[in-house]
């Protein structure tokens, strides 16, 4: 295979090689491929921690066109292990673009790999499921055993997690969460802060002790990377918990995290939801809300057990479980993102069903 300096492949473990060129830092990489379907939002997307350890095909053929918008940003960095695009735009049009994604990119070490057939590359992730790649100049020397061994680490939840906890202030008198972070989005912090809250951000391995000791309202288990089952330590902390009475809420790997400790299966997707176009349908009246989601695992709706909880929204397209409501503590969880970022907004009134039920709580309804 003829190779020169702007030629660069990806190779997926079961040997398929796509043809690219680099953007992006230099350098090789190893990651879980995945597909996103948002026509905008790649700055939200990048800077997603569920992102870690993936390397992120965006199906919308042109990425860029807006920019480097800072303010955009979930986390202080980007998350993703790898980047993947048709084209990639170097004169974005923006008042607020700050600067170039290539140029962004390669300030924080991220490996990108752009002219990719990213329609071809997507329906074979649709046909044959999630695989490894590896991003190289070298597609001969790529070990495909060492490549379908590949798998995100067990501890990236503590490593993309706060170190120490956080305070952030909200209105005198306004309920106080704990987020137990296991990889939180800036917009779940901003819904709470614009509602008054006052929110303590604790790190992801933080004792139930210390989080009661906060005197919490409330208690969000946040969305995060990686399989739900690497993670018996908080779902220990969840069950113990479940025993105060404060109401818990939970998106994405929370909500699996939550389901975990009342006993229920989780289960591998074949290539998972990521985008901001999935239709959810709310049992208790029908309705349906389109949906921001990043997620690669889900709850198996057979396995929830009607003496603790009940399924609460469903995937319209694949039926799959998108919330629990759960008997006791007015507490429930959302598979997809209620905090919409980067959109659409359909479900951001969640934020204030959490806050009308630590409310109810604290006058003694509850």
């Amino acid at each position: 295979m003829k190779q020169n300096s702007q030629t660069l492949y990806l190779v997926l473990e079961n040997g398929r090689v796509f043809r690219g060129e680099p953007f992006g830092a230099e350098g090789e990489v190893m990651c879980e491929m995945v597909f996103a379907t948002g026509m905008t939002g790649y700055m939200e997307t990048l800077t997603d921690k569920s992102y870690a350890g993936h390397g992120v095909i965006q199906t919308f053929p042109i990425i860029g066109n807006y920019g480097v918008i800072p303010a955009d940003m979930e986390g202080d960095k980007p998350y993703v292990s790898a980047y993947i695009v048709r084209e990639c735009c170097d004169t974005p049009s923006n008042f607020r673009s700050s600067g170039i994604l290539d140029s962004w990119l390669k300030s924080y070490g991220v490996v990108g790999i752009k002219g990719i057939d990213t329609r071809s590359l997507t329906r074979l992730i649709r046909e044959r499921g999630v695989m490894n790649g590896m991003i190289t100049k070298n597609p001969e020397a790529c070990d495909l055993e060492a490549l379908r061994a590949y798998s995100v680490p067990k501890d990236v939840v503590p490593s993309v997690s706060v170190k120490t906890v956080e305070y952030h202030p909200g209105n005198e008198g306004g309920p106080r969460v704990v987020l137990l972070d296991c990889g939180y989005k800036k917009s779940i912090l901003d819904c709470f802060l614009e509602r008054g809250c006052s929110v303590y951000i604790v790190p992801a391995l933080t004792s139930a002790k210390d989080i009661t000791a906060l005197s919490p309202d409330g208690i969000l288990v946040t969305n995060g990377p990686g399989d739900p089952v690497n993670n018996p330590t908080i779902i220990e902390t969840v069950r113990e918990l479940w025993d105060t009475g404060i109401p818990i809420f939970g998106i994405c790997l929370g909500h699996q995290i939550i389901a975990l400790a009342h006993g229920f299966k989780t289960t591998k997707m074949k290539y998972g939801h990521r985008g901001e176009n999935q239709p959810v349908r709310r049992h208790t009246d029908g309705r349906v809300f389109i949906t921001a989601q990043n997620h690669g695992y889900t709850v198996v709706p057979e396995s929830i057990d009607p003496k603790k909880g009940k399924l609460l929204y469903s995937n319209v397209n694949d039926g799959s479980c998108e919330g629990i409501e759960y008997i006791e503590n007015g507490s429930f969880t959302v598979q997809f993102h209620p905090e919409a970022g980067a959109g659409p907004r359909d479900t951001r009134f969640i934020f204030d069903e959490f806050i009308s039920r630590m409310k109810n709580r604290r006058a003694g309804d509850v």
